[in-house]
């Protein structure tokens, strides 16, 4: 296959022999119990130099809760997979745990501003649709995958996409790098004990993510009866054997929404907005981060049920829902 050109952007060079040498070796296939704390769950599978992806952003099903747990264990030099992200890179940027991010959208501010100019942050571009299929690439375990777009565009100089002729038609196609996540963090609707995942509504690849990435964290609003699974396992979006923690958070997007069940605090973003713009992030970082021991310290201390009972208020759970 002859190469045209090459993006410059730095990427992890695909392995999926060793991803499946990884799973093979490290993965519960039983169906054991894998509740744990959210401090438990990032002390033991989110380690300084990880690549880490997630799932929806900060502002609907985030996985939040796991983000400040990472900040409060002062996680340092990781790697994000940023597709349809918000704030949550200016969060998890301020609180220094962040060097690298691919970007396939996110948001500009001073946070990221500083943090590039100053040379703590390297950015490689990529698009939504870039990330996505390398995410689909990991799952299908192949190195990579063609697409149809990308080439010939300033964000595939910055990428690490490859133009390439296509053996079969001659014509020119870009090849993206398939992505193997050290770590997967997804926020869902409900789980079972065993990891057994329901997500409700709109969603980006949460199955694809899960099934590439060697470490899966689970997040959820509320935990279910296995039975539950069983009766209805065309509802599960992401099988047991994929997840390694189950971790009970509810509103563990705040001050995100998630769909169904609560909608977001904006008067929340409107306070971290003001913390970047007058630089005191630390300062919004001590309030709601590294003074509170836990999610749930946080929501009852800094939160409180009437703001809670607004929330769920604002996105009235719609009638069969999660029939």
């Amino acid at each position: 296959m002859t190469v045209i050109a090459s993006g410059k952007g730095e990427f992890l060079p695909p392995d999926p022999d060793g991803f499946r040498a990884y799973v093979r070796d490290h993965k519960e296939r039983r169906l054991v119990n894998k509740v744990i704390t959210a401090q438990e769950a990032v002390s033991r599978y989110v380690s300084d130099g990880d690549y880490v992806a997630y799932d929806q952003n900060i502002a609907v099903r985030g996985p939040a809760s796991l983000f400040r747990e990472i900040i409060r264990q002062r996680k340092r030099d990781l790697w994000l997979a940023a597709k349809f992200t918000w704030t949550d890179v200016s969060l998890l940027v301020a609180g220094g745990c962040v060097s690298r991010v691919d970007v396939g959208w996110m948001e500009s501010g001073p946070v990221i501003n500083r943090a590039v100019k100053e040379g703590r942050l390297k950015l490689i571009e990529w698009s939504n649709g870039a990330l996505a299929y390398r995410l689909l690439a990991g799952s299908l375990g192949v190195p990579y995958l063609p697409m149809r777009y990308l080439g010939g565009t300033d964000t595939f100089e910055q990428s690490g996409a490859k133009l390439t002729e296509d053996p079969y038609t001659g014509r020119r196609v870009c090849l993206v790098p398939a992505l193997y996540p050290d770590v997967a963090l997804v926020h869902v609707h409900q789980c079972d004990v065993h990891g057994n995942a329901r997500v409700f509504g709109a969603g980006v690849s949460p199955l694809e993510m899960a099934m590439c990435s060697k470490k899966v964290i689970i997040s959820t609003e509320e935990i279910i009866e296995p039975e539950e699974i069983r009766r209805q396992p065309q509802r599960t979006t992401i099988p047991y054997y994929f997840v390694d923690a189950v971790v009970h958070a509810p509103f563990g997007s705040y001050p995100g929404s998630t769909p169904g069940l609560y909608g977001a605090d904006l008067e929340h973003w409107l306070e971290f907005a003001a913390a970047q713009v007058q630089n005191k992030t630390d300062e919004y970082l001590e309030k709601w981060v590294h003074s509170m021991a836990s999610h749930e310290e946080m929501l009852e201390k800094r939160v409180g049920e009437q703001k809670l009972a607004m929330m769920r208020q604002s996105e009235t759970v719609r009638e069969g829902y999660y029939e």
